[in-house]
Order: structure tokens, then C-alpha cells, then sequence
């Protein structure tokens, strides 16, 4: 009889013992997390500029950067190193889709990337700290951080820029180590992380399936503390993405928004949105 009752005591106990550490396991900054004020009043944000890669103003360029500006959006923007350790504001790691050109951006210097065009423009790579004078606080500034490893040292080289920026801005990225980076060095910095359902979209090939999962259903964040959570519309339906919106309240950022349908569809679902092919009404 007492063997049957631990048995029944274990059975319900497991799923409790699981789901607390699950809990814990997604859960962000719940406390210090700086406010969140000034990007939530600006709810809209161009993805990587306000662009049109069939026009003269292709992502990332600064055409793309101004045309946002002048429309009062705020700019959601892509970073990474050149061989030489240049920042430059470019989303591929490799040059094919936007340059035709195949090669890496980190196995370039910028001088070498500065000949280059984007697309069949007469636009070319921009230097992020030209970004940055550019904006010039205009609009806030979504800063993703794109990591070919694992070193974070463009966090440390961008950061750098960062601090004697004269406007608001947050971070966020994929890769949890630059996360993890501003939890450790630049706590006072609003960070985030981004997640998507990788095996529905592909983007796990060649990749570590267990590693891919735990970032898909957010299991770094016990490590990485985000502030807040961006994640593909697509998948919005995702748990632990709900529960760290509902039950956490860390504000959800949607990308990426292609439609004023799409952004009036998911206006409940998200507090922020960054949107790319349509202006919002």
C-alpha cells in the first residue's frame, strides 16, 4: 500500500517539479530591467530601414536609414566586423544575395566591401558609425548583432560606439552569447533576444537540432535574462513565447511584418512591431 502511494505521489509530483523548472528556465529580467518606455511609444520600426530592394534605396543602406527618419519610424538595423574589424550594417554573413559577390563580409576588409554596390544601386555598405551620424537620435534604434561564432567581440567594439551615442537604443540577437555579453558587461542596456521555429523554416540545417530547440522554445533565457522577446510572427502561437508575454509581461516584438493586414491581425499579440514591403497606415 505504501509502495502504491509514493508511486501516486511521484506520478503527480514529476509534472510539478517539470513544469516550475521549465518556468524557470524561460523566464527574463524580472528585476532591474530598465525601462522600456521610449520603444514602446515608437510601436513601428523599419526593418532594416525603410527599404525596397527594387528601388534605389536596398536594406541597410542609408538611403533606406533616411527614408525611415523622415517618416518617423524607428530602425531596426543589423551589425557585424569586417576582416579588418570595421563595423559595418549588413544582415547576410556573405555577400551573394546583396552584392553578388561570393565571399564572406568577415573575410573582407572595407576598403575591399567600400567597391562594392548593393544590389543594382549605386548604394554601398555603410560604416556603422556613419549610421549612427546619420539618425543622429532622430528615431530609436533596434541594434541586432550578428555572430559567425562565438566570440563576441563586435558586442565589445559596437558597445563602445554605443556609448557615446546621443539616442535611445536597445539590442538583440539570435546568438546567445551577445545577450549574454550586455547581461554581463551592460546590464543598464535594454537587450533581447530573437527566436523562431528554425525547423519550420529551414534555418537548422547543419546546425545543432537540441541547441536550435532550446532557442526556439526560449531555454537560454535563464542564462541570458532578456528584457524582451522578439519572435517570428509566423509562430506566434509558440508557448513559452505566451508565457513570457502574459505571464512575465516582457514586452513581444514581432518580426517581421509584411502587411498592414498582417500588423492589424497580430496588433493583440505584440506591443511592438518591426514591419518591411508595405507602409504602415
Amino acid at each position: 500500500m505504501k509502495g502504491i502511494k509514493r508511486f501516486f505521489r511521484r506520478l503527480i509530483t514529476a509534472p510539478i517539479i517539470t513544469g516550475i523548472g521549465y518556468l524557470l528556465a524561460i523566464m527574463p529580467r524580472m528585476i532591474g530591467r530598465p525601462t522600456f518606455e521610449l520603444l514602446e511609444k515608437k510601436k513601428l520600426f523599419a526593418h532594416r530601414g525603410l527599404y525596397d530592394n527594387k528601388s534605389d534605396a536596398p536594406e541597410n543602406s542609408m538611403k533606406a536609414f533616411k527614408k525611415a527618419v523622415d517618416n518617423g519610424y524607428g530602425i531596426e538595423l543589423d551589425v557585424q566586423l569586417t576582416k579588418d574589424k570595421k563595423v559595418v550594417v549588413f544582415h547576410d554573413f556573405d555577400l551573394k544575395r546583396m552584392c553578388f559577390v561570393d565571399k564572406k563580409v568577415s573575410d573582407m576588409t572595407y576598403a575591399e566591401l567600400s567597391k562594392l554596390t548593393l544590389l543594382d544601386t549605386d548604394c554601398r555598405i555603410p560604416l556603422f558609425e556613419d549610421v549612427l551620424d546619420q539618425v543622429a537620435g532622430k528615431v530609436p534604434l533596434i541594434v541586432e548583432y550578428k555572430l559567425p561564432t562565438f566570440s563576441t567581440e563586435v558586442c565589445e567594439i559596437v558597445d563602445e560606439m554605443l556609448m557615446y551615442y546621443n539616442g535611445y537604443y536597445c539590442i538583440e540577437s539570435f546568438h546567445p552569447m551577445a545577450v549574454l555579453w550586455y547581461r554581463k558587461n551592460r546590464p543598464e542596456v535594454v537587450r533581447g533576444v530573437l527566436a523562431s521555429d528554425y525547423a519550420a523554416t529551414g534555418d537548422d540545417e547543419g546546425n545543432n537540432k537540441i541547441l536550435m530547440s532550446m532557442s526556439k522554445n526560449l531555454l537560454f533565457n535563464f542564462i541570458i535574462k532578456p528584457d524582451f522577446i522578439a519572435y517570428d510572427t509566423r509562430y506566434f502561437t509558440n508557448l513559452s513565447r505566451q508565457i513570457c508575454k502574459k505571464l512575465f509581461m516582457a514586452p513581444s516584438v514581432a518580426f517581421t511584418i509584411k502587411s498592414q493586414a498582417e500588423l492589424d491581425k497580430r496588433s493583440e499579440d505584440y506591443d511592438i512591431f518591426i514591419f518591411e514591403g508595405f507602409v504602415p497606415e
